[in-house]
């Protein structure tokens, strides 16, 4: 396949009628324009141009090649152009999957900045519990954790994924608080059936000191969304075992309480996925810039971080 050099001096010479006209239009020498001329036509198997020492004129063939090209060289050139703008300007559809409770809480509410800073971004973002194949559904990005990392793929991490132990002042009042994970199986638990898999999370908590202790929570209400059971916690109706940030700003409010503030469950991390390092096109590097920026400015990654006090 011809390069876009030997095309655009072959149509350049043949506009000015010189190679030395060429070579100024160009930015180029007249010899490196003779050069790519020479190439082109060598690749071809034809000539192009009748040289003598005072003119340059077309042969047939080459009458024949500038109709064909002339119109899509411009084309061609304009498509270039746009796309190493695009580079430049971060615009276009951004395709991003994130959890419903997270991306409500924590994401959605960016709207509104990330618009004003980068308006030709269109945002077309999905709400879903389930780990996404960036590259085969065509997502620019994911946030989540759990993800299978296919060849390619990166993870940037945010921040933790720690679970605690939550339940409404209502429905504390008048109980024991639980000493440790064993006793919250004396209260009502509200637990989260996997659409995926149809089984029911449980899971191990430790403290900071490595000790580690199941928390058996009673199956009184089984639900499966984080959000479903954070507003069931809200109702008073037990206790639920949830991730750090699907509950911060109830927390901080006192609409919730966290139980054994001592101990929580590892669910790994909280990352940004994107398919490639390389050639990141300027909407997802402009996206992954923004919200590294608002982490870091909001201290996310402390604030969600169950071993200190959250």
């Amino acid at each position: 396949m011809e390069t876009l050099a030997n095309l655009e001096s072959f149509v350049r010479s043949a506009e000015a009628g010189s190679f030395s006209a060429a070579a100024r239009r160009l930015a180029l020498t007249p010899a490196a324009v003779s050069r790519n001329v020479a190439m082109l036509e060598r690749n071809l198997g034809v000539r192009l141009f009748q040289r003598s020492t005072r003119k340059l004129t077309l042969t047939e063939a080459g009458e024949r090649f500038l109709e064909a090209i002339g119109g899509n060289l411009e084309a061609l050139q304009a498509a270039i152009v746009a796309v190493r703008g695009d580079q430049d300007e971060p615009a276009g559809v951004l395709k991003l999957s994130m959890a419903p409770g997270f991306g409500m809480t924590h994401i959605l509410p960016l709207l509104p900045a990330l618009r004003a800073r980068y308006p030709g971004i269109r945002p077309e973002w999905h709400l879903e519990n389930r780990p996404v194949d960036l590259i085969a559904e065509g997502y620019d990005l994911a946030i989540g954790g759990g993800f299978e990392l296919a060849q390619g793929v990166v993870a940037r991490t945010l921040a933790p994924a720690h679970v605690i132990a939550v339940a409404a002042p209502a429905y504390l009042a008048g109980r024991e608080p639980p000493a440790d994970p064993a006793a919250l199986a004396a209260l009502e638990g509200i637990v989260m059936r996997s659409s995926r898999t149809g089984r029911v999370r449980h899971w191990t908590m430790r403290d900071n000191a490595g000790n580690e202790m199941a928390a058996p929570l009673a199956e009184s209400i089984l639900l499966n969304d984080p959000a479903a059971m954070r507003e069931a916690a809200l109702l008073g109706l037990g206790v639920a075992l949830l991730a750090v940030p699907d509950v911060l700003p109830w927390l901080e409010r006192g609409d919730l309480l966290r139980l054994l503030p001592q101990w929580y469950a590892d669910a790994g991390t909280i990352a940004l996925y994107y398919p490639s390092r390389s050639l990141l096109p300027a909407k997802t590097r402009a996206f992954i810039d923004f919200l590294v920026e608002h982490v870091r400015r909001e201290e996310l990654a402390r604030r969600f971080d169950a071993r200190l006090d959250t």
